[in-house]
């Protein structure tokens, strides 16, 4: 079993060598190309490489080579071999018992770097060495060691199968028992219904899955030594290795070699970091007041402080790229293409929302808390983002208006102030012809005075909005310094000027009219002890 375990590992150790092979030749030597080489491989272990002829190639060299091995060692039991050597026109032959085996020739001391006789004595002793383990693995005595080895390799692969199960069993119940210990604490520190059964199943999995995988890998390399320890199936053992411990030891290596990279990766990351945490601590202190800007509204500070972050980042990621692993590759730089297509293909509305983001958050129109009208909607500003703002309604209903929009559209800003008038409030009513204009203006002032958030200085005024076909269009107008809540206002002062045109029996025109009615459409007069009751209690 020992032997096998070395065999295996310099089979691991042969099968990464011929890249090796490979950076000894000049890439000028075409006979170095891999199509014109060939290994002579008996029993799975490798001798040494042949080179190949137009007339001979290499395959058909190599497998003459090991049938005359085979047939030769077949043929005899003895425990010696005679090794010879004799000069032919193509190089020197060498044979064994007197049988010729392999030619050298100036050509294949050329390829191995080496004078011929020493590479001739390379080859005899290999040779010379694998008839005799030919013949050794297939002795009696052989056979029984192998089938101890056998049954020694399949008592290991059951005690690393139980093994396996029970310590899955075991962390499965570890798992679930310091998951739920832990969020239960978490629970009651925070109030917060975590679901612990869901991360403990989750986190199980994951250690199944590492388990299952190991199981298999076991069985594959449990596989690979069983047949490595009989000489007819060590070939086929040698195959089965070579389709998993090439690729392992290739990960191992590249990795290994990729080690300087990460470590420049790791820095440019720490690097990153902290300037991302000297910016949020400077943006804190700017927040807090401790550093005065100027003009730099604090609205700013948390979109400004993203903006930063995010060059920072991509900063970081340009001079990331060359150290990322296959960056150079045509396959890499094929797939940042397509991607790039992909986003620019399909992300034209998110950019002009993001860039329409940046304008409404930077231009001072449009501030968080501020009462505006977008179209149709009317709200204060709860949040700014880059992508859309919210607005919450005077209904306490939440509307996302996307920044392209915003910025397309006529914002209708009721909080900010152009002078220390305030807003005008107005509204327009319909009068008859008949009815003097003095007095009409004088009860439509009359209701701006009664209206609670409407000023009394400067004072309000009427226009004449229009001469319609029966009536008059007048205008009231009066300032205020409460935007937030204008629609109130404005229901107020329709509230009062329906009261005092009541009180002194003015009819306001409705929209469809035909001809005066023989009483004036008015509230009856018991509605006026009503409404005085009313005022007088308030």
């Amino acid at each position: 079993m020992l032997r096998s375990l070395i065999v295996l590992l310099l089979t691991a150790l042969m099968l990464a060598a011929p890249p090796a092979l490979a950076q000894q030749t000049t890439p000028g030597d075409t006979a170095t190309q891999p199509s014109l080489l060939a290994p002579v491989i008996v029993d799975g272990e490798r001798l040494f490489v042949l080179r190949g002829a137009s007339g001979l190639p290499a395959e058909r060299r190599a497998a003459e080579v090991v049938e005359r091995i085979e047939t030769l060692a077949d043929g005899s039991t003895a425990t010696s071999v005679a090794i010879t050597t004799k000069d032919s026109d193509f190089g020197i032959v060498i044979l064994a018992d007197g049988v010729e085996i392999v030619t050298v020739t100036p050509a294949d001391a050329s390829m191995e770097r080496m004078q011929i006789e020493t590479l001739v004595a390379v080859q005899s002793s290999a040779i010379r060495a694998a008839i005799l383990n030919y013949r050794a693995a297939r002795t009696d005595s052989a056979r029984r060691e192998s089938a101890v080895q056998v049954l020694a390799w399949t008592a290991g692969f059951a005690l690393f199968t139980i093994l396996g199960i029970w310590l899955r069993r075991r962390l499965n119940r570890w798992c679930t028992r310091l998951v739920r210990r832990y969020f239960a604490r978490l629970e009651t520190a925070t109030n917060a219904q975590v679901q612990a059964d869901a991360i403990a199943a989750l986190i199980r999995f994951g250690f199944s899955f590492v388990l299952l995988a190991l199981f298999f890998l076991g069985i594959y390399y449990y596989l690979s030594l069983v047949l490595l320890s009989f000489a007819e199936t060590r070939y086929v053992a040698h195959l089965l290795l070579t389709y998993v411990t090439t690729p392992v030891l290739n990960i191992v290596f590249g990795f290994v070699s990729y080690l300087p990279n990460l470590i420049t990766l790791v820095i440019i990351a720490l690097i990153t970091r902290y300037v991302i945490r000297g910016l949020k601590v400077f943006f804190d202190a700017v927040e807090a007041g401790s550093f005065d800007l100027g003009d730099f509204e604090r609205h700013w500070i948390g979109p400004t402080f993203n903006i930063l972050r995010v060059l920072v980042v991509m900063i970081a990621l340009v001079f990331s790229f060359p150290y990322i692993p296959g960056s150079d590759s045509a396959a890499f730089q094929g797939l940042t293409i397509l991607v790039g297509a992909m986003l620019s293909l399909g992300s034209n509305s998110v950019m002009n929302n993001i860039i329409s983001g940046l304008f409404v958050i930077y231009r001072r129109s449009t501030s968080i808390g501020d009462r505006i009208r977008v179209g149709e909607h009317v709200g204060d500003v709860v949040q700014i983002k880059l992508m859309e703002t919210h607005l919450k309604s005077i209904k306490n209903e939440m509307i996302s208006i996307p920044n392209a929009q915003l910025l397309n559209s006529d914002v209708i800003n009721y909080s900010k102030h152009i002078d220390g008038n305030g807003l005008l409030v107005y509204t327009t009513v319909g009068i008859g012809y008949e009815e003097p204009a003095d007095k009409v203006e004088a009860m439509l002032i009359e209701a701006a005075g009664r209206t609670k958030g409407l000023k009394a200085r400067p004072a309000p005024f009427v226009l004449w909005a229009g001469l319609a076909d029966y009536a008059v269009n007048y205008q009231i107008n009066a300032y205020t310094t409460r935007g937030a809540i204008i629609p109130k206002i404005t229901s107020d002062l329709h509230r009062n000027i329906l009261d005092v045109f009541t009180e002194n029996g003015v009819q306001i025109m409705t929209p469809s009219y035909v001809a005066d009615p023989p009483e004036p459409k008015i509230a009856p007069a018991g509605w006026d002890g009503v409404l005085a009751h009313q005022r007088k209690e308030s």
